[in-house]
């Protein structure tokens, strides 16, 4: 039995919730709700409730702010609009979510993760997971263009004209889709995380920008080259744990 909070500003998709975990009782024991960020986190400090069903997008507080401000931490269920690749790193930490509208026969695959849970199993997250976690999916700032350095002057590259980065060495290079080069202080990682969602890291060294692959050519052991559509017909060999970046290209 996890004693449950549910968080939603919205009454009407609080109400479903509500009748829907009715029908797993012998699970769920709903001890409270709340309709926005602080008043979730008062009464998760003082119900200290093994489960919460939370809300991302509410006034106020979202669900990640309302997270990083508490000292007891309990299992989260995400009830939110994100797509399933954005908040795929949940899923893969044996936190579970539920696209909006929820529905039944998805409910219950979660209920069936929360029963197959040991009784021993730690169902709490430390708040510095969480936030790492929370770090990978929160939405990434708009761009519009990249500055580097060329001599004295610093240069602003559109996004739009970048084909691919990639690491050499201990710098990065930006290639434009006319085949310049422009040196880098930013790693790949650093990169990766500041960048729109459009370019997708295809191996440790590289990032492409996918509204400009030309082609997709299978390779060894699993590999593909990637094709990018610049002045060179660059070719770029995918790494092997970056296999499902270049299945979400393939889907595009």
């Amino acid at each position: 039995m996890y004693k449950t909070l549910l968080i939603d500003d919205e009454q009407i998709a609080l109400g479903r919730l509500k009748r829907l975990l009715a029908s797993f009782e012998e699970v769920i024991e709903i001890v409270g709700e709340a309709l926005n960020g602080p008043e979730g986190i008062q009464k998760i400090e003082t119900l200290q409730p093994d489960l919460i069903f939370l809300d991302i997008e509410m006034p106020l507080m979202t669900g990640f702010e309302m997270l990083s401000k508490l000292t007891y931490m309990p299992l989260v269920v995400f009830v939110t609009a994100y797509d399933q690749y954005a908040i795929k790193a949940f899923e893969e930490k044996s936190i579970d979510y539920l696209l909006k509208p929820v529905e039944k026969e998805r409910l219950f695959k979660t209920i069936h993760k929360l029963k197959m849970l040991q009784p021993t199993q730690e169902l709490s997250l430390t708040k510095e997971r969480l936030l790492e976690l929370i770090g990978q999916i929160s939405p990434k700032k708009e761009m519009h263009s990249i500055s580097v350095k060329s001599g004295d002057k610093i240069l602003f590259v559109p996004l739009s004209e970048i084909s691919f980065f990639q690491a050499d060495d201990k710098y990065v290079l930006l290639n434009t889709i006319d085949s310049k080069q422009y040196l880098m202080n930013h790693t790949i990682s650093g990169l990766e995380e500041k960048l729109p969602v459009d370019f997708i890291r295809i191996s440790r060294s590289t990032i492409v920008n996918s509204l400009r692959i030309k082609e997709l050519e299978r390779y060894f052991s699993g590999k593909y080259l990637v094709v990018m559509n610049d002045s060179k017909n660059s070719k770029l060999e995918s790494g092997t744990t970056y296999q499902e970046n270049v299945k979400r290209l393939m889907e595009i």
